[in-house]
């Protein structure tokens, strides 16, 4: 499995970036597709996931209500919205595949991850 993640950039704080994240080759038994996101100093946190095959989708806290995932099955892509953004959420986002649905938010449960893409708010 390959991911492609991209859309970061620079946003003033309370703006608005969307991520995008393809996935390709032997996707098959990669039941879930999760965000990460990584900032200097701190561990890695899981921000959202959704399952390929009923859209349920799981939020960390601390993006309830800002952030929206989504995906395109066809496209065999995973989208993260990010509205409001604060400072805070400045990272490195990383998009994940993985096996079991019920353990979204370990990253443990991803076994393919991207390459990471850097969203810088300012404030």
């Amino acid at each position: 499995v390959q991911l492609q993640a991209c859309g970061g950039g620079l946003v003033q704080a309370g703006g608005s970036l969307r991520l995008s994240c393809a996935a390709s080759g032997r996707t098959f038994g990669r039941s879930i597709m999760g965000w990460f996101r990584q900032a200097p100093g701190k561990e890695r946190e899981f921000v959202a996931a959704i399952t390929w095959s009923r859209g349920n989708t799981f939020y960390a806290d601390s993006v309830k209500g800002r952030f929206t995932i989504s995906r395109d099955n066809a496209k065999n892509t995973v989208y993260l919205q990010m509205n409001s953004l604060k400072p805070e959420d400045t990272a490195v986002y990383y998009c994940a595949a993985g096996r079991d649905i019920t353990l979204a938010t370990l990253s443990g449960n991803y076994d393919y991850w991207g390459q990471g893409t850097q969203v810088t708010v300012s404030s």
